[in-house]
């Protein structure tokens, strides 16, 4: 039960090898992107920034950004500001960098102020950063246990084979990376709704429990607050199209794919925990919050299972490849007409479920190889494209 993984201080191993780049403020996004289209073997996030945004919400920011660069995947990290002290106190360029430091992994930060100008700017962040990737690139992969791999799910444009074989084929290989010793974190807060108390239930402590019960109500209330049901949202269109025809319904499915070991911990968006086992996070359902948040908790390797039944019939256009930032996206589906169909972008399928040519405990098996073979360095389908859509954290609001 062991990985090829790039072993880090505290203890850990990637199972990719990045150097990050990271806007500490919107105003140096263009260094960001212009850094990391140039170098090889860089990644930055791109998001709308933090102008107007409440405390909570910049402290949200800050904490994914501060994850992203704890995440074993990332040898080191660059942090881009304006100058020392520009903007938001929960922003600030040098103390995101004091954080990412208790990590053990080298991080410098640069400014504009520092450097002479923006064009000085990228010219010191591409020197840095080929430095850095040049030195990521000496470290050799090497045999570690299956047991410090940390793998994160979301599921989406569910259909009825997600609940019946795709979910279901997760939540065994989950069970097996746990009983090795690893770590899996499920979400999507508003696709528990209607199996919450079944959720609750499984938690190891009364806290937590609670506070995942407050954690669906506070997003029933936000619903509430603009004048909607969130039953009137949830299903999507896509859903109902495919066969699904209440939250509730929906919610059984999804929570299938947390197989059926206790949860040791409730997470709040994009935190992570020092437990090992099975954990919940509060997030949004979005592909683009949904993954960078799992690795901002930790999860080196991010999967989306796909129900896909209402997609076109051929080569159907896919989300976004790489929404995990520092944590590829590997693609799954319990349905075996959206294996075929979009066989381009699906990494695995366990649809010979449906087909009655194989079970769920076989295929989660499968399943868990086709992890353990990606986690070795095998790229995900998603990993060939240089392709990802914009991202947007899980902000609470209102904006100001």
């Amino acid at each position: 039960m062991e990985f090829l993984g790039f072993v880090r201080p505290g203890d850990e191993a990637g199972i990719r090898n990045y150097v990050l780049v990271i806007p500490s403020s919107r105003l140096v996004n263009i260094a960001a992107t212009r850094i990391t289209q140039y170098v090889a073997g860089t990644k930055t996030i791109m998001t709308g920034g933090e102008n107007g945004r409440h405390k909570k919400d910049r402290e949200r920011l800050s904490r994914l950004y501060i994850g992203l660069a704890k995440n074993a995947n990332v040898f080191a990290t660059i942090v881009l500001g304006a100058r020392k002290n520009f903007g938001y106190a929960e922003l600030e360029p040098y103390t995101i960098a004091h954080e990412i430091a208790k990590s053990g992994k080298p991080v410098e930060v640069l400014t504009v102020e520092k450097s002479g100008g923006l064009e000085r700017l990228v010219e010191d962040g591409i020197d840095l950063a080929r430095r850095f990737v040049h030195g990521a690139s000496m470290v050799k992969r090497e045999a570690v246990p299956i047991g410090k791999l940390a793998i994160g799910v979301k599921c989406g444009l569910s259909d009825a084979t997600s609940g019946i074989s795709g979910n279901p084929s997760f939540g065994k290989a989950a069970d097996l990376l746990i009983a090795s010793g690893g770590t899996a974190i499920f979400s999507e807060t508003v696709e528990i709704i209607g199996a919450e108390l079944d959720v609750a239930e499984r938690c190891v402590n009364e806290r937590d429990a609670k506070r995942l019960l407050e954690m669906v109500n506070e997003v029933e209330e936000a619903a509430r607050s603009t004048g909607e049901d969130i039953r009137t949202i949830n299903p999507l269109p896509s859903n109902i199209e495919a066969g699904l025809s209440t939250i509730e319904e929906k919610s059984l499915g999804a929570i299938q794919k947390t197989g059926t070991m206790p949860i040791q911990e409730v997470l709040e968006y994009a935190a992570r925990s020092t437990k090992k086992g099975l954990h919940f996070m509060d997030g949004w359902m979005s592909s683009f919050s949904l993954p960078m948040s799992l690795a901002a908790a930790g999860c080196q390797l991010t999967i989306y299972q796909l129900g896909g039944e209402d997609l076109p019939s051929y080569d159907p256009p896919m989300l976004a490849t790489n929404t995990g930032v520092v944590a590829p996206l590997m693609m799954i589906t319990g349905n075996p007409r959206t294996a075929s169909k979009a066989w381009r972008s699906i990494d695995f399928s366990s649809g010979a479920i449906i087909t009655g040519e194989s079970t769920i405990e076989a295929s989660g098996e499968a399943l868990f190889q086709k992890i353990q073979s990606i986690a070795s360095g095998e790229l995900t389908k998603g990993e060939t494209i240089r392709y990802t859509d914009p991202l947007e954290p899980y902000f609470l609001g209102p904006v100001f």
